[in-house]
């Protein structure tokens, strides 16, 4: 059975009830806006394209490596080394350990 990215997303929706708009959600996200995620195991940052009951996906998404001295990559968006998503990403709400808007460029090269 082939398993592809529009099959993950429905998967990550749950029920097919959403549980978020861009205004009411219990996360704090919004669609649209960027962010600087930090997963139990992982750095993310990119743009929150659907919030659901179980995931928040991102698009122009990148994981991040290493971000150098964390407050610095937060307000001068320098990140030492990422690895741009060529496709949405899916992150469990249940990962994430933290959030914080990105006010920078998103980046989109290998570094």
């Amino acid at each position: 059975m082939e398993v592809t990215l529009k099959d993950l997303v429905e998967l990550a929706k749950g029920s097919g009830d959403s549980c978020c708009s861009e205004d009411d959600n219990d996360y704090g996200f919004k669609v649209d806006e960027s962010y600087f995620i930090r997963t139990i195991t992982m750095h993310h940052v990119g743009r929150v394209t659907e919030i659901t009951d179980k995931a928040v996906i991102m698009e122009d998404a990148s994981w991040v490596a290493d971000s150098g001295r964390f407050g610095e990559a937060l307000s001068v968006g320098m990140l030492n080394e990422v690895e741009p998503f060529p496709d949405p990403v899916i992150i469990p709400l249940h990962a994430i350990v933290d959030a914080t808007i990105w006010r920078h460029k998103l980046p989109r090269e290998a570094k």
